[in-house]
């Protein structure tokens, strides 16, 4: 085994981790900005439906999407555990309200498989991998693939 070969099995990838329904997802903790409560969303006319509203934060107005209405999965009424995890995507910030925030994790790369073409009743394009975790399935979105084109030009002019 070559040296590239121990570094990149021994790599460990860093990763907040929500849940949305029953699911546990996981996203670069370097594309997260901050994780907030939920705040006053202000809704937006003629966004498309997964699009919450927009909210002020600290002087700057982000769009908010819901993960559960991009999943497809039907809304869900905001609690105490609800939060909104502030990303930066292809140079704009979003946010994105999940159920739960559950905790940083470090995980192995050499854990993380290849996405099957269907996870939990998504689409695989979402999903970057699957990681194993004792006896969790954790799924990696590629937020960079979460919304397309056209759902970031139309968020950039709200």
């Amino acid at each position: 085994m070559d040296a590239d070969h121990i570094k990149k099995d021994d790599e460990l990838l860093q990763l907040v981790t929500f849940s949305i329904g029953e699911e546990e997802f996981g996203v670069d903790i370097l594309k997260v900005q901050e994780i907030i409560r939920t705040m006053e969303i202000t809704k937006v006319p003629r966004a498309q439906d997964f699009v919450e509203g927009v909210i002020n934060l600290r002087g700057k107005v982000i769009p908010i999407i819901d993960l559960r209405r991009r999943f497809g999965l039907d809304s869900k009424a905001h609690d105490k555990h609800t939060r909104i995890i502030v990303i930066e995507i292809n140079n704009m910030i979003v946010g994105f309200v999940v159920d739960s925030v559950s905790e940083v994790l470090r995980i192995p790369a050499s854990t993380v498989e290849p996405p099957p073409p269907v996870v939990a009743g998504l689409e695989s394009e979402y999903i970057s991998g699957v990681g194993k975790l004792h006896d969790r399935l954790l799924i990696l979105l590629d937020l960079d693939k979460l919304l397309s084109s056209e759902d970031m030009e139309s968020l950039s002019q709200i």
